[in-house]
């Protein structure tokens, strides 16, 4: 995919500069398919809320229908207006297809009243809106939700709310529990971008140009947060990136597992019972596996959901004409009961490598394991491979992981451009990674969903990060990163061998991919991948009030005792 900048760039300057530029290169990027209705739109209609707040929204009418069902969008990014157009461009395209449709600025952003509180509001906000909905002349009784990201996460709040105007959802790159504990490393990355990108967003003396460049190049942002990303405590790195602090950032970095807040934002006890989901996604994005999971809970609940999957992080455009596309079927068959193709099946996935698209009765597709034990050759890093058998009799391999000097993190899934596919070799020639590679492979070999790791590992300190990554060298030498996964060590997690060794299993996340013959299959093993898991400085606890620094000599055991392994959900034929 092209870089998104870019594309923008170039389009702007090839047409007169602002927001109908802007419009208009969104649109040329995007290329969202037209339907036959004019569009008549009311800007600045006020929605109550139950605590009196007013929000603000636009309606988007299909001119010639009085009435029908509604689109629902949600944003905390500004429903209109220079640098925010995706959610009006999208409201504007719904409506073309015969929709009534709801643009709205969510609690505290733009134009509506009230504080914005990440997550906090968006269930009784959702409940009100819908009910105001209800309400409407052109509102037939039937409404869908549609957005991406945090548009998404509030149709599960809406949901999760149980306001039986909601008919159909289609959340895209997001999932139900976006604000969660995560036990497997701090999102420093994620948070701190996303705080931000938001300040970028309501920063009134930057440009139009320098707000887009802000919010759609990685490279800009790294520049702002470097020394955010390195600063201890954690907790207070939310000063250096934004200019001032966060309350929710600092309550909830410092929250234990247990802290009210996190089952107040937690919709997942919502999915399976909340009206039938389209789910879209990309390989590549950092909300994947919980959009899975989602998905998973409504299949087993009988809502008959639909998953789309192609290979997307998420700052990318590439999925958003095909997400508009799968909405407008899921709305056709959900909201005005237009009958769905007798022979489409559930489940539709990019293969990357074979570059084509392949469609399944479930997810995860019908597999058969396929194991790759890990080998080692002492200090000679080249001599590590991964077989189909497990090796007999062979040394352990031992580094050392500091957190002064932390393993980087390279593509993979984050919240920016440079997301995605890399070439992992600048990561490969660091002392703190280890490398296993088969021989080329003599036929091809495809596989799809989850990947898992398993480790037999050992660490001197009491908590330890164990980072695993699946490439595909290429017959460049390229070695590009497929899917990841993060485990931290701490005690009671890991299962105990009576040597003193732990046997650990990383959660590689999921994937669906060809290896071909002539290419070769390799595993990073590190300690880290920081900025996107914080680094584990060396101390058991909250690592987000910690100051000091440990480094850990970290050990991986690979032999007929300590089997370790990569295993692949191979397709069959």
């Amino acid at each position: 995919m092209a870089n998104f900048m870019t594309r923008l760039e170039r389009l702007l300057l090839e047409n007169p500069l602002g927001e109908t530029a802007l419009q208009f290169a969104l649109a040329q990027m995007v290329r969202l398919p037209a339907g036959r209705f004019k569009v008549q739109t009311t800007v600045g209609l006020r929605t109550p809320m139950r605590d009196g707040v007013m929000l603000a929204a636009d309606h988007y009418a299909p001119v010639g229908i009085d009435s029908g069902p509604v689109v629902l969008i949600r944003t905390p990014y500004g429903r209109r207006g220079p640098g925010r157009s995706l959610a009006e461009m999208y409201a504007y395209a719904f409506a073309t297809h015969g929709y009534h449709v709801l643009n709205q600025d969510v609690r505290g952003r733009f134009d509506s009243e009230g504080e914005f509180v990440a997550f906090i509001h968006e269930a009784d906000d959702g409940h009100d809106t819908l009910a105001w909905l209800a309400q409407q002349p052109w509102c037939n009784g039937a409404v869908g939700m549609w957005g991406a990201s945090y548009l998404g996460y509030v149709q599960w709040a809406a949901a999760a709310s149980g306001a039986p105007q909601l008919k159909a959802l289609a959340p895209v790159i997001t999932h139900s529990h976006l604000m969660e504990y995560h036990e497997h490393g701090f999102p420093l990355d994620l948070l701190l971008r996303w705080m931000f990108q938001i300040a970028t967003m309501d920063d009134p003396a930057l440009s139009m140009w320098e707000r887009i460049r802000r919010l759609n190049s990685g490279a800009v942002q790294d520049h702002f947060l470097a020394a955010a990303f390195m600063h201890l405590p954690m907790q207070t790195a939310d000063v250096l990136a934004i200019g001032k602090v966060d309350p929710l950032y600092r309550e909830m970095s410092a929250a234990g597992p247990d802290h009210p807040l996190w089952r107040q934002v937690d919709h997942q006890g919502a999915v399976a019972t909340a009206p039938p989901a389209l789910f879209v996604s990309g390989w590549y994005d950092l909300f994947l596996d919980g959009l899975l999971e989602d998905y998973r809970a409504q299949a087993a609940a009988g809502k008959a959901p639909r998953l789309v999957v192609g290979p997307w992080h998420h700052m990318e455009y590439g999925y958003m004409n095909i997400a508009f596309t799968e909405a407008l079927h899921w709305f056709g068959a959900h909201l005005r009961g237009e009958p769905v193709a007798a022979d489409a099946k559930p489940v539709r996935v990019f293969i990357m490598g074979a570059n084509r698209w392949r469609e399944f009765d479930r997810w995860p597709p019908a597999s058969q394991p396929l194991r790759l034990y890990l080998h080692g050759n002492g200090a000679a890093k080249t001599g590590r491979l991964l077989t189909a058998r497990a090796p007999a009799d062979n040394p352990p391999d031992t580094y050392i992981y500091d957190p002064a000097d932390p393993t980087p993190n390279l593509g993979g899934p984050k919240l920016a451009d440079g997301a995605g596919i890399v070439d992992n070799r600048p990561l490969e020639r660091r002392r703190d990674v280890l490398v296993f590679s088969s021989i080329p492979l003599r036929a091809d070999v495809e596989f799809a969903g989850p990947v898992q790791l398993e480790l037999y590992v050992k660490s001197n300190l009491a908590t330890a990060d164990f980072f695993g990554r699946l490439c595909v060298v290429d017959r460049a030498g390229r070695s590009l990163n497929i899917c990841d996964g993060n485990f931290r060590l701490e005690p009671g997690r890991g299962a105990i061998q009576p040597d003193g060794t732990v046997r650990i299993t990383i959660a590689m996340s999921a994937t669906a991919c060809r290896v071909k013959a002539g290419q070769r299959i390799r595993l990073l093993v590190a300690s880290g991948a920081h900025p996107r898991f914080a680094r584990n400085l060396g101390a058991p606890g909250n690592q987000t009030l910690a100051i000091t620094l440990q480094p850990a000599q970290q050990t991986v055991y690979h032999d007929a005792a300590h089997p370790s392994a990569l295993n692949l959900p191979v397709l069959a034929g």
